[in-house]
């Protein structure tokens, strides 16, 4: 785990930090092209394999009676339907829309937890690609619906006129609303994503560059006794960067879900 942590981040000539040419590796093939196969490109397919993988066996190997496997991937399920769509929507509204937030929800997970995994160790939302889409297609969906139940005008009058505001603080407000609705939203879906598991990343390479230096670079100096902090540090990050994953695709699903709900209102 330390070394593939720490790959790419020593040498002979001693320690050396992460630092964010990490999530951009040299390509594969295709270079400078729109099609161009890297690294960061190959850990997104084998985690959509391996999550495609996962519901494609518990779908076939469903049983009345379910076994842990089947269960855990019901307990997730459950997790989005409840605890985000019909929580944020209600029930009857939020049918619609599970299966999107359930396909958010997923795809952010495996590509989160894709960067604590040894052997890829880099998450596949660390760039802006993929969080990117993500957030363009719950832009897409919250003004088609707002749209398709209020018309044009409506949705534009309800989002950029709130009700119960004295007409002067309509010049202030509503460029401010407008703003909200076009760049605010899907920005902080977007920006929320990739910082974190960019500082994720910075933060466990760290950790594992520095135990790769104390333990192995540094033997036989004094410097190794750092390595007893550094690899306690490593593994605490790994387990919290666990955490992060998960709630990371809460919140990109529980917000998407908001501004759904939101466009569909009648009063803001």
């Amino acid at each position: 785990m330390i070394l593939a942590a720490a790959e790419g981040h020593e040498d002979a000539g001693g320690f050396h930090a992460p630092s964010l040419s990490d999530f951009f590796p040299s390509a594969i093939a295709f270079g400078d092209t729109i099609f161009q196969i890297d690294r960061v490109w190959i850990i997104r397919i084998v985690a959509t394999i391996v999550l495609l993988t996962v519901f494609v066996v518990a779908a076939r190997r469903a049983k009345v009676v379910p076994g842990r496997f089947q269960a855990a991937v019901e307990y997730l399920l459950d997790f989005v339907r409840v605890q985000i769509g019909e929580e944020i929507m209600g029930k009857e509204r939020a049918r619609r829309y599970v299966p999107m937030l359930t396909t958010i929800f997923f795809t952010i997970l495996a590509f989160n937890l894709t960067g604590v995994i040894p052997g890829l160790n880099l998450a596949a939302t660390s760039r802006i690609g993929v969080p990117l889409l993500l957030a363009l297609w719950v832009f897409v969906t919250y003004w088609y619906a707002g749209i398709q139940k209020h018309g044009l005008g409506g949705y534009l009058k309800a989002n950029l006129f709130p009700p119960g505001v004295p007409w002067p603080i309509y010049f202030i407000l509503t460029p401010i609303e407008l703003l909200q609705i076009l760049v605010i939203r899907p920005g902080s879906l977007m920006v929320r994503l990739v910082a974190n598991m960019v500082a994720g990343h910075i933060m466990l390479v760290l950790c594992f560059a520095a135990t790769q230096f104390f333990l192995i670079d540094s033997a036989g100096t004094g410097l190794m006794a750092f390595g007893v902090l550094t690899l306690p540090a490593g593994i605490f990050v790994t387990l919290f960067e666990v955490l992060v994953a998960f709630l990371q695709a809460y919140i990109f699903a529980l917000l998407a879900a908001v501004y759904i709900n939101m466009s569909l209102e009648e009063e803001h």
